[in-house]
């Protein structure tokens, strides 16, 4: 695909958001939890809890936003990324309670407060600590992507072994399930449990959470007011490795590891897809821009998602984020499907120097608040 016409797809940025300064911290707010999404079966000669999904919810004593936010997490990781940072100040959860909105908070089935279960889910891994470095806390150290020197937002300073803050941010990694199909079809379902209960509500996902933010956004379109999509899980089709110098990136193995573009169960595609294989694919010649990978996206004839298309979508990416080469591709996709999200980079609005875990570096406010802004302004 030529490079000016991958760029018709790629969404123009939205206006730099305003910051929306935190009322007095001194607010009451209302906190409660429950489970949803569970059922019983037998395993062996015992009678368990399977596909339960644990719900934390913080509330303004007097809500002043008509729709509530939902927080989703991303890999190896679990709602406690929302609810304060590694070095002690208030999270996203706080922030946007202050802000007037009800916010739930979840931890992903079989993961976290939701509950370990190998014996019914199978096989679980974990993030190693240099992983965590090289593409969460400390890339300015590792340098293995374009954008990578540009971070300075950590706590601290580089976020390595023996900061105290990436130390409190390695302490929260949790186990998680290996396999990644199945945890689509296992989060997904408790997801769409939870907006049915709830009612009418926003979306906010982080990283993989995007997964399932698509699929619910996909299945409960008249109930997600707005999807929230922070650093989605990426680029469509394929998986990419970052290895440093000029030539940065690589694809990462052969299949493809999100068969139906942007997640790995199915999409509700116009014209139908019966099977991964009726979605043909095609690279772009070019990047959009100097640091960025090449896009694949849909073949002719091009499928719609006219689900997604009714979700106020926006998709936000910092500056020094392994994501930053990639979101362009995922806004892309969904632009080429009808679904035209917002694109919000954070350096665009005057906001620099962040990686993937926004929520926890210093400046964690600041990226609420363009948040908070966008959501206000698109929902007005």
């Amino acid at each position: 695909m030529a490079l000016a016409a991958l760029a018709a797809f790629v969404p123009a940025p939205v206006a730099p958001a305003r910051a929306e300064p935190p009322a007095e911290r001194s607010a009451p707010t209302v906190a409660a939890y429950f489970f949803i999404g569970g059922r019983y079966q037998r395993v062996e000669d015992k009678t368990v809890m399977v596909g339960q999904m644990f719900v934390q919810s913080r509330s303004p004593a007097k809500p002043t936003q008509a729709l509530p936010i939902v927080m989703v997490h991303g890999v190896a990781q679990s709602g406690v990324n929302f609810l304060g940072t590694p070095d002690g100040r208030p999270g996203w959860v706080q922030y946007f309670v202050e802000q007037g909105f009800r916010v739930y908070v979840v931890d992903q089935v079989g993961r976290g407060r939701s509950g370990t279960n190998p014996e019914v889910y199978g096989p679980y891994t974990r993030l190693s600590a240099r992983t965590l470095e090289e593409t969460y806390t400390a890339q300015e150290v590792y340098d293995l992507f374009p954008q990578a020197k540009l971070h300075t937002q950590w706590p601290g300073g580089p976020g390595v072994q023996g900061n105290p803050a990436f130390d409190q941010f390695m302490a929260s990694q949790v186990p998680y399930l290996a396999n990644s199909q199945q945890t689509e079809e296992l989060v997904t379902p408790a997801l769409v449990a939870l907006i049915d209960k709830i009612g009418p509500a926003i979306l906010l996902t982080h990283g993989q959470g995007a997964l399932f933010g698509w699929a619910v956004s996909d299945q409960r379109p008249d109930l997600v007011k707005a999807h929230v999509a922070v650093e989605p899980n990426g680029p469509p089709f394929f998986d990419v490795r970052f290895r440093g110098g000029k030539e940065f990136w690589e694809r990462a193995g052969e299949g493809r590891a999100r068969a139906y573009g942007i997640t790995r169960t199915p999409l509700t595609f116009d014209p139908p897809v019966s099977a991964p294989d009726d979605l043909a694919v095609t690279q772009a010649k070019a990047p959009t821009a100097e640091g960025r990978i090449r896009c694949w996206l849909q073949a002719e004839p091009v499928r719609k998602l006219p689900n997604l298309a009714r979700v106020p979508t926006v998709i936000v990416t910092a500056e020094a984020s392994f994501r930053a080469p990639t979101d362009d591709c995922t806004a892309a996709f969904l632009a080429q499907a009808g679904a035209k999200p917002d694109s919000l980079r954070l350096a665009e609005a005057g906001i620099r120097g962040n990686g993937h875990m926004m929520m926890l570096e210093t400046n964690s406010d600041q990226v609420a608040g363009a948040v908070a802004g966008w959501i206000k302004g698109r929902l007005r």
